[in-house]
């Protein structure tokens, strides 16, 4: 089976927008849902309800694949799922390593979800000596000393880290070093890479003050609807009036747009 080191994707020779990249794991995973329960063909209105695109947006990203669907009949799921695994470079197996094995560490090596997709977690590594050996979802810890002989032994490209803030670059630097071109971090900090070496950041804590942002801003509509605005609105400024201490100093509790 081919691995990572050997293969990069098609996506980018082929010239599909980043955008669309982005959308293609939406419509495999509605597609995958469709194919588990037997469904023969898909309307590009009914996959792009499931995957929460418009229809047209999803015709035009099944154009960039050369996929154009059969009028009155729709597309192909199973080929669908091929193609689209295809472009996303999930039909070779992936390996990958996490780094920084503390309780988000060992959730994502215990998430189901990898294998099934295409990636293989080839090693845990942690800095944390005490940690050596010790198996997590079936697999031994190793140490943070051995990152670039199991970066090398296992063909690696892909690297996962989950350390904390603090440790994370240099973790970083030394995947990179090792020779991973691409790296998921989930470490509360903003990562300096190289031109070549690509970064997907989530974190969690940003994607949840969005969420508050939206749940103010509704119970603010709802309040305003129902004329209670000027009783909604003292917390409000008294709220941007104090303040806490933050690891840069005073800052107020509710910060400015």
């Amino acid at each position: 089976m081919a691995t990572g080191r050997t293969h990069r994707p098609a996506t980018r020779s082929r010239g599909i927008p980043e955008a669309t990249v982005a959308r293609l794991p939406l419509y495999l995973r509605a597609l995958t849902a469709l194919s588990e329960r037997s469904v023969p063909t898909v309307s590009s209105e009914e996959l792009a309800a499931a995957a929460g695109v418009n229809s047209a947006k999803l015709r035009k990203d099944f154009s960039y694949l050369g996929s154009y669907g059969t009028r009155g009949v729709g597309y192909d799921v199973e080929y669908l799922v091929y193609q689209i695994s295809r472009e996303l470079g999930l039909t070779q197996d992936w390996p990958v390593v996490i780094v920084g094995i503390g309780n988000l560490g060992a959730a994502l090596a215990n998430y189901g979800g990898f294998a099934s997709r295409g990636f293989r977690v080839a090693a845990l590594i942690d800095a944390d000596p005490a940690m050596a050996g010790t198996p997590v979802a079936g697999i031994p810890v190793q140490h943070a000393d051995e990152l670039e002989k199991i970066v090398s032994d296992n063909g690696v490209s892909i690297g996962v880290i989950s350390t904390p803030a603090g440790a994370a670059q240099q973790v970083c630097d030394r995947l990179v070093a090792a020779g991973v071109t691409s790296i998921l971090n989930f470490a509360p900090t903003v990562l300096s890479v190289p031109d070549g070496v690509d970064v997907r950041k989530v974190d969690l804590s940003i994607e949840l003050q969005i969420l508050a942002f939206h749940e103010q801003r509704k119970a603010g509509e709802e309040a305003a609807a129902g004329g209670d605005l000027d009783q909604a609105a003292p917390p409000v400024r008294a709220a941007a009036s104090s303040s806490r201490k933050g690891p840069d100093g005073d800052m107020p509790a509710v910060m400015p747009a």
